[in-house]
């Protein structure tokens, strides 16, 4: 339950057009539900502003469905992060409202679209092409928690001029994810030239003295450039988060 349906529920017991019981009955769960395999944290929107996030990986469907249908009575946006195709297909099949997105591995229900609450522009960049998935990860995120983003991929260091050609947009955005592989290089060359806060994502791409991401993820941790943060290889959903809260710090 989010500010705006609880200040909406009391209004309608204020007003005698809901009944005291009925509002004790539709806050019987106002701070979680125990569904014996999970414990849905109804009170976060109310806490953090947005719902709890559904983690597909781990999950059965069976599991992610019955958690989603306990959500979505409260919620009118719910966010799944790294879902297979075959368990979003049978999500799909229960759920009305969500569309699953293969390349970020995201499944999103929105009954209505997300009021913006973001004061500018997130912008998501990644390096290469296969940085994509972890980028659009990313930036779903942002964009279901309420924010205005947009994506400029495959514009790593290997061909900067590419970068260049944005710098416009670049200069203008309020929060910059930076999404890349092999050496991390990427994001101190984009925090170097802007002001705004830099978010890095390493990613697990590269050959094998990448390690998995771990040399991108120690190249983004000494970066240069001060207004540089880092979070955890491949964790584009982590970056979207920060980003977007960020974005709506005094809104």
């Amino acid at each position: 339950m989010n500010q705006d349906q609880l200040t909406r529920l009391l209004n309608q017991v204020a007003d005698g057009t809901l009944s005291v019981e009925n509002a004790c009955n539709d806050l019987k769960h106002l701070s979680f539900e125990d569904i014996g395999h999970a414990h849905v944290d109804h009170h976060r929107s109310l806490r953090k502003g947005f719902g709890e996030v559904i983690f597909g990986q781990g999950k059965t469907a069976a599991q992610i469905i019955e958690i989603m249908q306990k959500m979505t009575a409260h919620e009118d946006v719910v966010l799944v992060t790294r879902i297979s195709e075959d368990k979003a297909g049978h999500v799909l099949d229960h759920m009305p409202f969500s569309t699953y997105h293969e390349d970020a591995r995201v499944l999103i229900y929105e009954k209505t679209p997300p009021a913006i609450k973001g004061a500018g522009e997130i912008l998501v960049i990644s390096a290469g092409t296969s940085d994509i998935p972890v980028a659009k990860e990313s930036l779903l995120t942002a964009q279901v928690m309420g924010n205005r983003v947009h994506g400029i991929f495959d514009v790593g260091v290997a061909g900067i001029h590419r970068l260049f050609s944005h710098m416009e947009r670049i200069r203008n955005a309020s929060v910059i994810i930076v999404v890349a592989g092999m050496e991390g290089a990427l994001p101190s060359v984009v925090a170097g030239m802007v002001r705004a806060p830099v978010i890095a994502v390493p990613t697990s791409i590269g050959y094998g003295a990448s390690f998995g991401g771990i040399s991108a993820l120690l190249g983004m941790l000494n970066a240069c450039s001060s207004n540089i943060a880092v979070v955890n290889i491949d964790n584009g959903f982590g970056a979207g988060y920060m980003a977007a809260t960020i974005n709506q710090v005094g809104t």
